[in-house]
């Protein structure tokens, strides 16, 4: 594996001054590999691994020779492939593990208010249905009874639409009854919404519950693929575009992405 020159190391000095330092090269090339393999999610020859790595394969050998070392990298002894090693994995669960899904939504709820420009709100799962977790006010006040703490239906609202459509169906099923609902989940249009939801990625409510007053909610993933919460937006009919196309349903899904990757989920296509 390259050796690299004393210069590619960080500099303490310019660390303190808060300018940006400079890497070590070879491990950002190197880095590469690891980057090609996480985003195949399999196992990979030498020789597509080196190309979606963007460097030939006698280069590519090297550092896989030595992240394997580490256990960062492991070889398949039957098809010679590589793959993710016991290190990587253990890396992996704990950084899930370090990751508080409900802090990583507050602390962005403030910017999505202001870009939406309505009332935006976190929720998750409380054992018997959505519990709103925070609610962050927008420029313009709602006239709607929205706290923290308080359950969310699953049948009417855009953050338990989510839940409904994510959740194993026994579990949602229970809680539809718990709700005073236990005739919902087999009526056909709550169904075909659920699918659109699972389709789009992007829950809608137009003026179900209050008139006037509609919203959009997102589901935000974990590591493990499941439901971790529910971001969800609400106004004035008038200031919110329930298109799935539209800016605001653009902006909001953006962000259920950008959670879900920072708490370990597949990249959506």
């Amino acid at each position: 594996m390259p050796t690299p020159n004393e210069d590619d190391h960080d500099n303490p000095a310019t660390e303190a001054t808060g300018r940006t330092s400079r890497g070590i090269q070879s491990v950002e090339v190197g880095g590469q590999l690891l980057k090609a393999l996480a985003r195949s999610g399999r196992r990979m020859a030498l020789k597509d691994l080196a190309r979606d790595a963007d460097m030939t394969p006698a280069k590519a050998h090297p550092y896989l020779v030595s992240f394997g070392k580490l256990g960062l990298i492991e070889q398949d002894p039957v098809s010679g492939h590589y793959g993710l090693g016991q290190l990587a994995v253990q890396l992996g669960l704990i950084s899930l593990q370090q990751v508080d899904p409900v802090r990583l939504a507050i602390a962005e709820l403030p910017a999505l208010a202001l870009a939406m420009g309505c009332t935006v709100s976190a929720a998750v799962w409380g054992g018997a249905g959505p519990i709103i977790v925070r609610v962050e006010e927008g420029p313009r006040a709602v006239n709607v009874t929205m706290r923290h703490g308080i359950p969310a239906s699953l049948r009417h609202t855009g953050t338990g639409k989510v839940f409904a459509a994510y959740l194993p169906a026994a579990q949602v099923q229970a809680a539809l009854v718990a709700q005073g609902e236990p005739d919902a989940w087999a009526d056909p249009a709550f169904q075909a919404e659920l699918a659109r939801i699972r389709e789009t990625g992007l829950s809608q409510v137009n003026q179900e519950l209050i008139a006037g007053i509609s919203a959009m909610a997102v589901p935000v993933f974990d590591g493990f693929g499941r439901l971790a919460l529910a971001i969800a937006v609400m106004g004035p009919s008038a200031d919110i575009d329930l298109h799935p196309d539209s800016a605001q349903a653009r902006t909001l899904k953006a962000l259920g992405q950008t959670l879900s990757a920072r708490l370990g989920a597949p990249a959506v296509a």
